[in-house]
């Protein structure tokens, strides 16, 4: 098995990120982990993963700090894992990858999945970044500063 190149002290946040939720495995665990599942086998069953896989990446993302195992909260012997506030972080982050899918991985009539406001039922407003004074910003309207420590 090939070794996977880590980011562990790269100064970019995004490699960072990568070591964290850097694969598709892991996106998608905790997409359904927003989505409501909570227990191994909710996640093996939506995923069709192999358990394996699941249960290395579910391992991952523990240690990154994502996801925190715990105990069934009706006394069973199985264990839940439940985002943390930094897996929680993550939902701008699905929604901004769903949101893209939704506008460049469909044909235009195709079905797919939506997610909506519980409240309202309806769809989310779409995703914009933003300068301070509330401006959109484009990505040649930006600039990487190194900052040191």
């Amino acid at each position: 098995m090939v070794a996977r190149t880590r980011f562990d002290d790269d100064p970019c946040p995004v490699a960072r990120s990568v070591n964290a939720i850097g694969d598709w495995w892991s996106l998608l665990i905790v997409r359904d982990a927003f989505d409501g599942s909570r227990r191994f086998g909710e996640f093996q069953r939506s995923l069709g993963i192999a358990k394996n896989i699941l249960a290395a990446r579910l391992r991952a993302l523990e240690n990154a700090g994502v996801l925190h195992c715990a105990p069934a909260p009706d006394g069973g012997s199985h264990r839940e894992y439940l985002l943390t506030d930094k897996g929680r972080a993550l939902f701008p982050v699905i929604v901004a990858l769903r949101q893209w899918g939704e506008d460049q991985c469909f044909t235009p009539g195709e079905e797919h999945s939506r997610l909506l406001d519980r409240r309202t039922s309806s769809p989310l407003r779409r995703l914009q970044i933003q300068a301070t004074d509330g401006r959109p910003v484009e990505p040649e309207d930006t600039v990487v500063e190194k900052v040191r420590a």
